[in-house]
């Protein structure tokens, strides 16, 4: 009854980078590289079909960074010259590339890993892309001056790649937006346009994710000083109801966002996040089954995807794993007591 879904990425293996961080750095370069990261997809795709999860992605095994992963195929970027920059609104710093000359796509950008992806199953795939609102608080301006102007100039070139993906064979495209829980007046305001211009003019499922960030130190830290209940996507989800976006992911288990705030994405499919991304306690079925049970509070039980949080890759393999057969377990418990 409830479909099963990963947010996005999954943890590297050691044999293809660094394990344990956000921006890994790569255990080899070129073609061997190449090879590497093409042998981690299939790992990936296989240990989410045992699992048993109904929708499959390829984990983001060929990208460094959910972000930077698309940028380097964008001209207009300068990546020779990083410079420091507070990101989500200073909540940690990190080097980022500047844009210094209008934005074009060198060509594709995920074709390899999206052909791979859909050669290999035979169940629904999705695939990620960072959105316009997000890639905008991830770069350095030096030449736009200003951020809407820049956003969509980014959702030019993002709805460009994903209609080349869905012409590859992939079901879901996925937007990532992070920073719709950091600007919400903005993104409320320009960023959901911006989101639509991405997914102009698709006719596979498109779908957007908003989280409170990876399990690192910095978005931990971040989310204790947010209170008793974390209402940020009380002042997005009107706008997205009302756009053209089919499905929306957010995060639940161990969060402090009021559920019935999921009411508020009347006639979306949710992708509730049952499995917590910041802890390395592995969930049992019974509590992601308790979690989708107080989503069914709000969601309708045609429209709840059972997903994670958010993206795995900073987490251990073996418990990244793990998590996924919590995820499949959960979601046939709860499918089983809602039947």
């Amino acid at each position: 009854m409830f479909p099963t879904a990963i947010a996005g990425s999954l943890p590297k293996p050691a044999w293809l980078a660094e394990t344990h961080k956000l921006w890994p750095r790569w255990k080899a370069d070129g073609a061997e590289r190449a090879q590497a990261q093409r042998d981690a997809t299939l790992l990936w795709i296989k240990t989410q079909e045992d699992a048993g999860l109904a929708v499959i992605g390829d984990g983001e095994m060929s990208r460094q960074h959910f972000v930077h992963g698309f940028l380097e195929q964008v001209e207009g970027i300068d990546f020779e010259h990083k410079v420091e920059m507070g990101i989500r609104a200073d909540r940690y710093k990190a080097m980022v590339p500047q844009v210094v000359a209008p934005l074009r796509l060198k060509g594709r950008v995920h074709e390899a890993e999206a052909r791979l992806l859909r050669a290999h199953t035979t169940r629904r795939t999705k695939f990620t892309l960072p959105g316009p609102m997000t890639i905008v608080d991830t770069v350095a301006d030096r030449f736009y001056g200003d951020r809407v102007k820049m956003a969509f100039a980014f959702a030019e070139l993002l709805n460009q790649e994903a209609r080349a993906l869905q012409a590859d064979g992939i079901d879901v495209i996925q937007f990532d937006e992070p920073a719709f829980n950091v600007y919400m007046a903005e993104a409320a305001d320009w960023g959901v346009k911006a989101l639509e211009r991405a997914a102009a003019g698709l006719t596979c499922t498109t779908a957007v994710h908003i989280c409170y960030g990876y399990g690192i130190e910095a978005n931990i830290a971040w989310k204790q000083t947010l209170g008793g209940q974390w209402r940020h996507y009380e002042q997005v989800f009107p706008a997205l109801a009302a756009s053209r976006i089919d499905q929306v992911s957010l995060e639940c288990i161990h969060s402090h966002v009021p559920p019935e705030l999921m009411a508020l994405l009347q006639g979306k499919d949710v992708m509730v996040g049952v499995i917590d991304v910041a802890s390395d306690e592995v969930e049992t079925p019974e509590e992601v089954a308790a979690t989708i049970a107080t989503a069914l509070r709000h969601v309708p039980r045609e429209r709840l995807i059972a997903c994670t949080n958010c993206g795995m890759a900073p987490m251990d393999r073996a418990i990244a794993e793990a998590k996924l057969r919590a995820l499949v377990e959960g979601a046939a418990l709860a499918s089983a007591r809602a039947g």
